[in-house]
């Protein structure tokens, strides 16, 4: 019987030969990933459980970054109590507040490998199906339950087929494609179901690219995300794979309940306007909206290339008076190689606000909090009321070139008119 690469997966991770979506299957974790928000919850429910150690703690990732370093006394407990934890059982892959995003240093440490099941406590884990692995966001007490036992049940999701053909053209990105599908799909057009990206249009795509595209999979409500593994995948991992591997690619006559083909050769930059994902329109038809703040970081687009590109975009010109352009590189390599580059040097120049490595003001309580009425360009995953600060604000998503673009002109602009 053909079967995806979603399938295939959880057929392995199961010890069967064959799977089908709606059957329910208990698989074995390769890869459990936990941050300073929800790892807390998990571990609190493992301790009620009445489990003191991990199943396998060189499979246990912990990384502290969604209010790092901390901004409250309670945070810092939680920090503080994770460090505790991570030495008590002595779990070899722990990430301080120094590292960066998780959805980025699972990727960079070498984790997420063609074939496994990679699952995290956090809904943009499906960020690593980039690399060809079926990677899934779970609650805090399913998290609990992977910590003690390294297994969790799965209903095996029916799966949805993009091919994507052609090539972008200058200042258009990967977000805006992602965005554009959104668009079409709609917020729960993908609920539970496996979106798998395929075609030259997606093989043209580098890796943080397809990145990009796999983070907001859960934003139409796949439960995982995934782009078949190539050579630029192969070429990526060396030198940090975790071990051997072996890829995973769906059957050519696997069966998918929808497919659809996207030509990106002529697509437009988009933004997600306010208050919804899927709220997505060109750039042209918005630009002019003034802006207060332009925040160009987190697991959607914190990655070396975004920050190359919106440099490029503003090309020397100064941040508009009256906005704040935050910064937040997606990882400390991140940081460090635009560091070296120069690119960190020229957004301060321009007057950006560069942060540390972490998820900054995406997620509304940490750097670059939105007051009443006021207007962000992002280049995060979520729009919705108050996910920035306060509930009157308001949120566009749009690609790191349409964010610089609309920081140095102080309004929503089409990156292609700078």
């Amino acid at each position: 019987m053909p079967m995806t690469i979603a399938e295939k997966i959880l057929a392995r991770a199961s010890g069967r030969k064959r799977v089908s979506p709606g059957e329910i299957v208990e698989a074995k974790v390769d890869v459990a990933m936990a941050h300073d928000l929800t790892a807390p919850l998990a571990i609190e429910a493992l301790h009620k459980m009445g489990v003191k150690r991990v199943w396998d703690p060189s499979k246990v990732v912990i990384v502290l970054d969604h209010q790092a370093p901390p901004t409250t006394i309670e945070m810092a407990k939680d920090h503080a109590m994770l460090r505790k934890f991570v030495a008590e059982n002595r779990i070899p892959n722990f990430y301080d507040v120094h590292e960066g995003i998780c959805h980025q240093v699972v990727p960079e440490g070498g984790f997420a490998l063609p074939g496994r099941l990679v699952v995290g406590a956090d809904s943009h884990s499906c960020t690593y199906g980039a690399l060809g692995c079926f990677a899934t966001g779970v609650g805090s007490t399913d998290m609990a339950a992977i910590f003690a036992t390294g297994k969790l049940w799965f209903r095996v999701p029916e799966s949805m087929l993009f091919k994507i053909k052609g090539r972008l053209r200058n200042r258009v990105a990967p977000k805006d494609i992602i965005l554009k599908i959104i668009g079409d799909v709609g917020v729960d057009g993908a609920t539970y179901r496996a979106v798998e990206f395929a075609g030259d249009g997606v093989r043209h795509l580098t890796v943080a690219g397809r990145m990009t595209v796999c983070n907001m999979g859960v934003e139409m409500g796949a439960k995982t995300a995934i782009v078949p593994p190539d050579e630029q995948t192969k070429l990526y991992l060396k030198g940090r794979a975790r071990g051997k591997y072996k890829e995973v690619c769906s059957d050519s006559d696997a069966g998918y309940v929808d497919e659809r083909t996207y030509d990106v050769s002529n697509l437009e930059p988009q933004v997600a306007c306010p208050h919804r994902v899927d709220n997505v329109r060109p750039v042209r038809e918005v630009q002019g909206i003034e802006v207060d703040q332009a925040f160009l970081g987190s697991c959607t687009n914190g990655r070396l290339e975004d920050l190359i590109e919106a440099v490029e975009v503003m090309n020397g010109k100064k941040v508009a008076k009256g906005v704040r352009m935050i910064v937040s590189p997606a990882s400390r390599e991140v940081y460090m190689d635009a560091l070296n580059a120069g690119v960190l040097q020229r957004l301060v120049k321009a007057g950006a606000i560069v942060e540390s490595p972490a998820c900054a003001a995406c997620m509304g309580c940490h750097v670059g909090v939105l007051g009443p009425g006021e207007v962000s360009i992002s280049s995060s995953n979520r729009n919705f009321k108050g996910r920035q600060g306060s509930p009157e604000g308001k949120i566009y998503l749009a690609s790191p070139a349409t964010v610089a673009a609309s920081a140095v002109m102080g309004k929503i602009t089409d990156p292609r008119d700078v």
